[in-house]
């Protein structure tokens, strides 16, 4: 059998008609959205020199960065897998703002793995970034206008999931892993790996390992947080994340949004420094939406910066959301006749989709889409009903 060479890639995929259409109208209502609360569009690159692309971001990051050389500089250039540390380094550096700065993105993104079975490798990232303000005001802000995007792309009741990974950072301080065990004891913990938090016992001690396998049993409602107050240590850093994810919850209360707690959520690419969270809906088994505090990135470009965001795949919401339908066209002559045009020209400027009908084609009338056709009728070109055949 002859090799297929128009086979792309696992876990890279065409984005069809009618998916893109969906997918394209709900980009547009998304970005009008956080436009209207303040959010400026910005479009970084979708590669850069590695050591730029990378900076202030964990391991996790580096393994889901595609790596490629750049024959004009022979430097190392990675391709995007995440807009963060981007958006980040254009508030630092291009926009270098006093104040609060509010900034929206839309693109794709490119994983070295893809995250699940059935995700792809290309997710389409959507979200808003807030620069500046350190206070639970804008975790606040950001969360509500994350619910926000989520109810304009019809999913009328959102689940939250809150966590804050000061807490996690609390109990292991002190255990002088190296970078490749802390790793392996943040995927644990990350994970509710119970067993694999008890098995490095050794590295840790054995009250701090008890303590690190509670964390990751910590899920639920609000008797999560009083149950953490009795079990966990007297320390200040425990006491603030506590303090604030008591207050997030009733901050944030609201029909249709379901709040719970998750002490073992750490975040996802492991750069967070504060409040993190994930959104579920009906009929999505992962989260649609990610986000939280991540102040420590811009510290890498020399200017830190509090910072906290959401980011959104579009084409995993697309995939949820209600098809968009496609609207249906004007058939047009294609004669040369300056009427004619004119004719075309004011229904493609009041909003209607006319195609000209090529000669040889009258048997795809039905894949264009068309349902009216343009007949010249006492000396008018009038939009008239397409009769069938």
């Amino acid at each position: 059998m002859a090799q297929r060479r128009w086979l792309l890639p696992e876990h890279v995929e065409d984005i069809l008609p009618a998916e893109a259409r969906t997918l394209e109208r709900l980009r547009r209502r998304l970005l009008d959205l956080l436009e209207a609360h303040g959010y400026e569009l910005v479009q970084p690159p979708l590669l850069e020199y590695t050591e730029s692309l990378l900076s202030g971001t964990g391991r996790d990051l580096d393994l889901a960065t595609f790596r490629l050389a750049d024959r004009l500089s022979g430097r190392q250039l990675g391709v995007r897998a995440d807009h963060t540390p981007q958006v980040a380094r254009i508030d630092a550096h291009l926009l270098n703002r006093e104040g609060v700065t509010r900034l929206a993105y839309c693109g794709s993104v490119l994983h070295t793995m893809p995250a699940g079975m059935t995700t792809t490798r290309e997710p389409i990232q959507l979200g808003a970034e807030l620069y500046g303000h350190a206070g639970l005001e804008a975790d606040l802000e950001v969360l509500r206008l994350m619910g926000r995007v989520l109810g304009e792309a019809g999913f009328g009741r959102v689940h939250i999931d809150i966590g804050h990974p000061a807490i996690h950072r609390a109990l292991a301080e002190g255990a002088k892993l190296d970078r490749e065990d802390a790793e392996a004891l943040f995927h644990a913990v990350q994970q509710k790996d119970g067993p694999a938090v008890r098995a490095m016992a050794s590295q840790l001690g054995e009250p701090r390992s008890l303590l690190l396998e509670q964390l990751t049993r910590l899920s639920g409602g609000p008797e999560v947080l009083a149950r953490a107050r009795e079990i966990l240590p007297k320390d200040a850093a425990i006491a603030e994340a506590l303090s604030a994810l008591e207050l997030l919850a009733k901050e944030l209360a609201a029909p249709g949004l379901e709040i719970s707690f998750d002490l073992a959520e750490l975040g996802g690419f492991n750069y967070e420094s504060g409040v993190v969270f994930a959104a579920f809906a009906s009929g999505s088994p992962d989260a649609l939406a990610r986000g939280g505090r991540y102040d420590e990135v811009g510290r890498s470009f020399g200017r830190a910066r509090p910072a906290t965001g959401f980011t959104i795949d579009l084409r995993r919401l697309a995939a949820l959301a209600a098809p968009t339908p496609r609207r249906a066209a004007i058939l047009a002559p294609c004669v040369a006749d300056a009427s004619l045009e004119s004719a075309v020209t004011k229904l493609r400027e009041a909003g209607e989709i006319v195609i000209a009908e090529l000669p040889g084609h009258r048997a795809a009338r039905a894949e264009l889409g068309c349902d009216r056709t343009l007949e010249s009728k006492d000396g008018r070109w009038q939009v008239v009903p397409l009769k069938g055949e």
